[in-house]
C-alpha cells in the first residue's frame, strides 16, 4: 500500500513539473546540491588525467612542444591577416551604416553532465544565471556550433544540441548562399535539411552555416558538411542529410556566445551615430568634389555671351583674345551658336575701325 501511495505521488510530481512552473524554483535550488554531486562523479577521471600528464615521457612532451611552437607561428601568421581583414570588415560595415558585430564576447565553459534520456540531447554546463547566462544563447565548441541554452540554474545552465529531434536552426550553404533549414533527426552525427528543392543547387561536401535569420546564433559559424544528397524524380523536394562540424560526443570544453542584446532603436541610434561622425571627419570632402561639375556647364554655356559686352568697348584686342580660349571648352555642348559669334563679332568690328 505504501509503495502504491509512492508511485502515485510520484506520477502526480512528474506531470505537475512536465505541465506547469510550480517546481522550477525548487528545481534551481536542488541543483546547488545535485552540483556536488557532479563535481563527485567527475573526481576520478580529473585525478586519472593528473596522474597520466604528470607520468608523461618527456620525449612525447618535447615533440608535442614543438608541434605546439610551429603551429604557434602559422596561427600567428594567420592572424596578422586576420586582423587586417577584420579592420577592412568594420571600415565597411560603418559606411553601409550596419550595426552587426564583427567580433562576439565569448567565454569559456566546461561540460559537467549529460542527460541520461536516449530522446533528448541535452547537456550541462558549469555556467549558469550568476554567471550572465541567458536563455537561448548560443553554444559552440572548436569546430563548430552545438546548441544553444534552454534551462538556467544558479551555476550551471542546460543545453539543447543541434541533433535533438526538436531542434532547428535556419543555415545556408556557404558556397552559393542558399538558404535552408536545418533539423535534430534524434542521432547524434546527422542532421537533415527540410523543404529542399529539388532542382538547388547543393551538393555533397558544401559546408552549412549558420544564416542568422532566426535571430539567435550569430552568423557566420560552421554548422554541418552536406554528407548525401538524394534526388527524387517524383518528389518536390530532396533529401538532403549533413554531418555536425562540432563534435558534439567529444567536446568537454565549451564556448558561450554573448551577441548583441541592444533593441532595435538603441541599433539604429548608435548607426545614427556612427553616420554622423563618419560624415563630420571624411563625408565633407567627398560631396564638394561631386558637386561642382553640373555648375561648370552653366559656366561654359555662358561664356559665348561675353564678347558682345567687349564689342561696345574702344579695346578690340581683348575679345580677340577672350573669344578663342572659351569656345573650344563649350563646343561639345553647342557647337553651332558658340562658334559663329565669335567670328562674326571681331569681323565687324575690324571693317569698321
Amino acid at each position: 500500500m505504501r509503495l502504491l501511495v509512492l508511485v502515485v505521488l510520484s506520477v502526480a510530481l512528474m506531470v505537475v513539473d512536465a505541465r506547469f512552473t510550480l517546481f522550477k524554483p525548487v528545481r534551481s535550488q536542488m541543483s546547488l546540491v545535485l552540483m556536488q554531486s557532479y563535481w563527485i562523479t567527475d573526481l576520478p577521471q580529473r585525478l586519472w588525467q593528473g596522474v597520466a600528464s604528470q607520468f608523461g615521457s618527456r620525449t612525447e612532451l618535447v615533440a608535442e612542444n614543438e608541434k605546439l611552437k610551429s603551429e604557434n607561428l602559422l596561427l600567428q601568421g594567420r592572424m596578422q591577416k586576420l586582423a587586417s581583414l577584420t579592420e577592412q570588415n568594420v571600415r565597411l560595415r560603418e559606411l553601409l551604416n550596419s550595426s552587426a558585430l564583427v567580433n562576439e564576447k565569448v567565454e569559456v565553459a566546461e561540460l559537467i553532465g549529460m542527460d541520461p534520456n536516449p530522446f533528448t540531447h541535452r547537456i550541462i554546463i558549469n555556467k549558469g544565471e550568476r554567471d550572465g547566462v541567458v536563455l537561448g544563447q548560443p553554444v559552440l565548441d572548436a569546430r563548430g556550433l552545438m546548441g544553444q541554452v534552454v534551462e538556467l540554474m544558479p551555476y550551471t545552465s542546460r543545453v539543447l544540441l543541434l541533433t535533438d529531434s526538436t531542434h532547428s536552426i535556419p543555415v545556408q550553404v556557404n558556397r552559393n548562399g542558399l538558404r535552408a533549414i536545418a533539423s535534430g533527426t534524434g542521432n547524434p552525427e546527422r542532421l537533415e535539411l527540410r523543404h529542399v528543392a529539388d532542382t538547388a543547387d547543393i551538393k555533397e561536401g558544401d559546408l552549412l552555416v549558420s544564416s542568422g535569420l532566426g535571430q539567435r546564433f550569430p552568423a557566420g559559424y560552421p554548422v554541418a558538411t552536406v554528407k548525401e544528397v538524394i534526388h527524387d524524380s517524383g518528389q518536390p523536394f530532396a533529401i538532403v542529410r549533413a554531418v555536425p562540424t562540432a563534435a558534439l560526443n567529444r567536446s568537454r570544453y565549451l564556448l558561450l556566445v554573448f551577441s548583441d542584446t541592444r533593441t532595435a532603436e538603441e541599433r539604429a541610434n548608435d548607426a545614427a551615430q556612427a553616420q554622423e561622425s563618419l560624415d563630420a571627419q571624411g563625408g565633407g570632402p567627398i560631396i564638394p568634389a561631386t558637386v561642382p561639375r553640373p555648375a561648370i556647364v552653366p559656366a561654359a554655356v555662358a561664356a559665348p555671351a561675353a564678347p558682345a559686352a567687349p564689342t561696345a568697348a574702344t579695346t578690340p584686342a581683348k575679345p580677340a583674345a577672350t573669344a578663342p580660349a572659351k569656345p573650344p571648352a563649350a563646343q561639345p555642348a553647342a557647337a553651332k551658336p558658340a562658334a559663329k559669334p565669335p567670328v562674326s563679332a571681331p569681323a565687324t568690328t575690324r571693317g569698321r575701325e
